[in-house]
């Protein structure tokens, strides 16, 4: 595994200035628009107020606000005030983000800006404010140079027109465990209930080793695992959550799950294990940890989230169909600067290939020639070369293209780029290893 470092990148861009532009498109409307400062409590409150607001969830109290006071201060939160309406100090429209690591296809981790909180009120809704905070922002970004953006969405609709596509896909999984029947490996070693504490402390290092495996993963934000495990104190029926490790025959803990129990009221015997997170970094933990689950004395069904399009669950079980799987888009990526951004990853072909990309707010465009192989690299051109295969497309299918998770032969099928010879780009950018994210941010 290896690292694109860009030293203080994340420091700099968390305190980076408002985008000129930006300020003057919002301010040009009679809005203002401000960065909360880290250490402004009251600012903080007010804007999770308008996210809280944004999503759709219950009024927050201070339990809410201190919590999260305390564990978002890691990110750049930008807020959009009205003077005229009647609570101006609650935002309009807000805007967070910060400096996240994103595995690659080969195991490199590249700089990425991570965003999230993203709200616009329903009163300012038709003005532009989201195309002009998420320009100023990619701006900014590239500017201090994040070659990729990556965010989960709760409307998929939005964020295809500001260059971001759908990059690694997310299953969801139903399991009848009557009919499933495990037929996987049953690993030596052996598994132990832990505090949610305990888990807590094992969690990071777990996933700082699994995640560099993972084309799709990123770094876990702060504050979430305090939200997995229940820890933190605004956690809503934080008891209803069990934590089990897998520990190897030789004494070291290789995976963890977090669970919770839906009880059936009218037959005990089929109630419900939710699957929260399963973390395991070897393969012995997998088939331990998963085996523990569907075996559990009293439960008729599991469900899982976040899973891979591409679990070796799937033939760990006798019976398939026992198996309901659902599958939606979940890690949105973003290139911004094509060089750095295909040259990070590794190829199992060697080509020269050329790509003509168009770009919404112009950050990425331009013709750009890939060597493929052992040490790929990236050449910006006036033209593509004659004789090399010439690929036309927006800068959200190559964001597409570049974990693996989609062929070319698909999207130019879909219409969505021009290839001479679609099969040949879809070779350079498989990937034997399907991209996933674990979780929501």
């Amino acid at each position: 595994m290896t690292e694109l470092h860009r030293p203080n990148l994340a420091h700099d861009f968390h305190s980076a200035p408002i985008d000129a532009d930006l300020r003057a498109s919002i301010e040009g409307q009679a809005l203002g628009i401000h960065r909360v400062a880290d250490d402004d409590r009251t600012g903080t409150d007010r804007w999770l107020d308008a996210v809280s607001r944004g999503f759709l969830d219950p009024e927050r109290g201070e339990k809410d606000y201190e919590a999260f006071f305390e564990r978002a201060v890691y990110r750049r939160k930008l807020g959009v005030t009205d003077a005229t309406g009647p609570d101006a100090a609650v935002p309009v429209a807000t805007f967070g983000s910060w400096g996240a690591d994103l595995t690659v296809p080969g195991g490199t981790t590249v700089p990425a800006c991570a965003i999230s909180s993203v709200t616009v009120a329903p009163t300012h809704r038709r003005r532009g404010l989201l195309r002009s905070i998420m320009a100023g922002e990619l701006r900014t970004a590239a500017g201090l140079g994040f070659p990729l953006a990556v965010l989960t969405v709760s409307e998929s609709s939005i964020y295809g027109r500001f260059g971001f596509a759908p990059a690694a896909h997310a299953a969801h999984w139903k399991i009848d465990t009557r009919r499933a029947r495990w037929i996987g490996p049953e690993p030596e070693g052996r598994i132990d209930f832990v505090t949610r504490e305990q888990g807590r402390e094992l969690a990071p290092a777990l996933h700082d080793r699994i995640r560099v495996t993972s084309p799709g993963e990123i770094d876990m934000p702060g504050g979430h695992w305090d939200r997995f495990f229940g820890t933190r104190p605004d956690a809503e029926k934080a008891g209803e959550r069990r934590v089990a490790q897998y520990t190897s025959a030789t004494g070291e803990v290789e995976g963890l799950v977090i669970y919770a129990v839906g009880h059936n009221h009218d037959d005990f015997t089929l109630s419900t294990v939710d699957v929260h997170l399963l973390l395991a970094a070897t393969d012995a933990a997998y088939a331990a940890l998963w085996r523990f689950v569907l075996s559990m004395d009293l439960i008729g069904t599991v469900t899982a989230g976040q899973l891979s399009l591409d679990e070796p669950l799937w033939w760990m079980i006798a019976d398939q169909r026992a198996a309901t799987i659902t599958s939606r888009d979940h890690q949105y990526v973003r290139i911004l600067d094509v060089p750095t951004a295909l040259s990070a990853r590794s190829y199992d072909v060697t080509d020269t290939v050329a790509f003509e990309v168009s770009d919404p707010f112009g950050i990425a465009e331009g013709v750009f020639v890939l060597s493929a192989g052992d040490e790929p690299g990236v050449d910006v051109v006036d033209e593509a070369p004659v004789g090399v295969p010439l690929v036309r497309l927006g800068v959200a299918e190559l964001s597409a293209l570049l974990l693996g998770g989609v062929s070319a032969v698909t999207l130019a099928k879909a219409g969505r780029l021009e290839a001479d010879d679609p099969a040949r780009i879809a070779r350079v950018f498989g990937s034997t290893i399907t991209p996933r994210l674990s979780f929501w941010y």
